[in-house]
């Protein structure tokens, strides 16, 4: 006898920050109704000052170490345009999907999330998705395959993709007030760098 297979957990992150993030809140809200590719999935989501969800999990804050702990345990990862949440959820072994939010939508004063999220996945770290399809097909790719790295060389891009992002991070964070602008535009215009072969 054959039984179900176990429910995915799906842990999301939309940030601390003040602006509400709803739209990605009732997006991970029909995907706890309607699980994904056929399986069952169990969903928790820090909301932050968005709505609270209706079928999901979750809780508005959280202590980073219970965030990380959720992180690890996640079969699928879903995560706002955040650097820190971003580096989380790669430390934590996943190549997440990422949803920045969209300053048009009233989600944050500026678009940085959008620019920091391109930067990335020109780089192949993130997926990032703008729209509820989108989500839905990249989840969906990622449930009916192991998202997590399974070998050693795996581990190792998810490793150096940590490193890119901590170093962009670094910078931007050591750098005065003034030369942060400048900084930041100069890593999200820049282009990935050929691998050679």
């Amino acid at each position: 006898m054959t039984g179900r297979p176990p429910a995915l957990r799906l842990v999301a992150s939309v940030g601390t920050d003040h602006h509400p993030f709803d739209r990605l809140v009732g997006w991970l809200d029909e995907i706890a109704r309607d699980g994904l590719g056929g399986r069952r999935t169990e969903v928790w989501v820090q909301f932050g000052s968005s709505r609270p969800p209706v079928r999901a999990g979750g809780a508005a804050f959280v202590a980073h170490a219970e965030l990380v702990d959720r992180l690890r345990e996640a079969d699928l990862v879903v995560v706002h345009g955040g650097p820190s949440t971003i580096l989380d959820a790669l430390r934590a072994g996943h190549r997440p999907v990422c949803v920045p939010r969209d300053p048009g939508r009233g989600e944050h004063v500026d678009d940085h999330q959008v620019r920091f999220a391109d930067f990335l996945r020109a780089r192949d770290v993130v997926d990032v998705v703008h729209d509820r399809e989108a989500l839905l097909a990249a989840l969906g790719r990622d449930a009916v395959r192991d998202p997590r790295p399974a070998t050693e060389e795996g581990d190792l891009r998810t490793a150096a993709a940590v490193a890119r992002v901590a170093r962009v991070a670094e910078e931007l964070a050591a750098a005065p007030p003034r030369r942060r602008a400048s900084l930041r535009t100069a890593a999200l215009s820049a282009r990935p760098r050929r691998r050679r072969r």
